[in-house]
């Protein structure tokens, strides 16, 4: 599990924000995991796939 001080980044201004995606149907507070393909939550199991764009 990574450690609370890289889930967040603090800006030089002092403005909050996290380095990782939330889970948009679990409470504040519970991230996803990023794989190579995909996002997912192991905690309710919602899983968003990334997209792969085909440029021609």
């Amino acid at each position: 599990m990574p450690k609370a001080h890289n889930m967040y980044k603090v800006d030089k201004s002092g403005k909050v924000t996290t380095s990782r995606r939330s889970c948009p149907r679990c409470e504040k507070g519970t991230f996803m995991a990023e794989h190579f393909d995909r996002f997912a939550c192991g905690r309710c199991g919602y899983t968003e796939f990334k997209r792969k764009d085909k440029k021609k």
